[in-house]
């Protein structure tokens, strides 16, 4: 793992009460016509949480605490798992993404998610796969993973043992975290909530590489 990203799983008993998801930058002129120009400096969105609602107990923000201290703040990075988009498929089926066409020569291919409409669509990197969970098929017939294909579990990259023959259709299904990091060095803390205990605002915000 990268020295600066931790391999550990924020508390998915706090993530489960986040409040998040994609953000995207997109610039905006207004011409003396009135029309606008629209373009973004931005090929990938970036992922935003606040995970402070999910906090609900002391042992919560005790364990919470803990964590904080432990990644140094902003300092380190860790894993988040989003309650409401952590897998290629539900269930998980080797056949749920794209992950390319095989050309003979090439052996890495990187794990993507796809979301998409009848107007567009749109790939987004899968950089932090959870161990074990993916699977790959090659014209829709499943491999065998350590055998057939290893996964880079800090890149999202799947090596083949062998190049797949030109034209075969390539996919894939997993589970993911995302890297992230505390978008903040500071934790304020109350017992103000029914002496329950809560941390005002714990902004996360998405690594990208």
């Amino acid at each position: 793992m990268s020295p600066q990203i931790h391999d550990v799983l924020f508390p998915f008993s706090v993530a489960l009460g986040a409040r998040g998801g994609p953000e995207r930058r997109t610039d905006i002129v207004t011409l003396g016509s009135g029309r606008e120009e629209r373009n973004t400096p931005w090929a990938h969105s970036r992922r935003r949480w606040n995970a402070a609602p999910g906090i609900r107990t002391l042992a919560d923000v005790a364990a919470l605490t803990a964590f904080f201290e432990a990644r140094r703040g902003r300092l380190y990075g860790f894993r988040f798992r989003d309650p409401m988009d952590h897998a290629s498929g539900e269930p998980v089926s080797p056949t749920d993404q794209p992950l390319g066409t095989g050309d003979g020569d090439a052996r890495v291919f990187q794990l993507i998610k796809r979301y998409a409409d009848e107007a567009s669509a749109y790939d987004r990197l899968i950089m932090r796969p959870v161990s074990g969970s993916v699977r790959v098929a090659a014209d829709g017939v499943e491999l065998t993973a350590g055998i057939d294909f290893t996964v880079d579990v800090e890149t999202g990259e799947v090596t083949f043992a062998d190049s797949p023959a030109a034209g075969t259709a390539l996919t894939a299904g997993f589970e993911f975290d995302v890297p992230v990091r505390f978008d903040t060095d500071r934790l304020d803390i109350s017992l103000d909530a029914f002496e329950a205990g809560e941390i005002a605002d714990l902004p996360i915000l998405e690594i990208r590489a």
